[in-house]
């Protein structure tokens, strides 16, 4: 059997004027909504499909939306709340969770497949120590790493051009060997809805409000 590697997917609760702020201007706050709903059940697909080992769905603010009990029944997956702190705080919870190699992926990114995944895993099974997919925009939609490690995540300034950059030099200071397999994009400005519309049409989510569900247990 193949050394498990766990997924860790970091995932805003689909919540008109809370998620996916940014594409507020070209959706409005349902449709930016009804987007991040969408992304996030693919990005839940998409890790069920690698099957690398367990995963995890990090919800913030907290995991009462149906729609994450809904991807928890339907694919075996761990709910866990986000940790208060920047996000690589929240990053390197969801690593250190995993009580081994992990992969830490967002919602933003319908280009990455399992296959990328897999990929991923392998290095990590190889025995680098990190590994991530940098994105188009200068960030990244994938860090992986084999056991918990605050160089990449701490003090960082996210959000920026140069994270992918930093994440190269902190990576290099730290001694930590790692590999980029690949580079895709993500869906962060309404610039990108265009490339989105280009490709497969993403399903449509269960956009029920979410009030009456429990709050979500810590990831084991």
């Amino acid at each position: 059997m193949a050394e498990p590697v766990a997924i860790a997917i970091l995932a805003k609760a689909p919540v008109a004027g809370l998620a996916k702020t940014r594409l507020i201007p070209a959706l409005g706050p349902e449709g930016a909504a009804a987007l991040q709903a969408r992304l996030t059940a693919q990005a839940v697909r998409t890790a069920a499909a690698a099957g690398t080992g367990p995963l995890a769905l990090w919800a913030t603010p907290d995991a009462t939306h149906p729609s994450f009990a809904d991807l928890a029944r339907g694919h075996r997956l761990t709910l866990a709340c986000q940790p208060d702190g920047d996000l690589g705080t929240r990053m390197l919870a969801a690593v250190a969770a995993a009580s081994g190699p992990a992969l830490v992926i967002g919602t933003d990114c319908p280009a990455l497949t399992p296959a990328h995944l897999a990929a991923c895993a392998a290095t990590l099974r190889d025995g680098i120590d990190a590994v991530a997919i940098p994105a188009e925009d200068g960030g990244y939609v994938l860090i992986g790493l084999r056991r918990p490690e605050p160089a990449p995540f701490a003090g960082m300034t996210w959000g920026t051009a140069a994270v992918m950059a930093e994440t190269r030099r902190r990576l290099a200071r730290a001694g930590l060997s790692w590999r980029e397999p690949a580079r895709l994009w993500d869906v962060d400005r309404p610039a990108d809805l265009v490339r989105l519309s280009r490709g497969p049409i993403l399903p449509e989510p269960d956009l029920r409000s979410g009030t009456d569900a429990a709050a979500c247990p810590a990831a084991r």
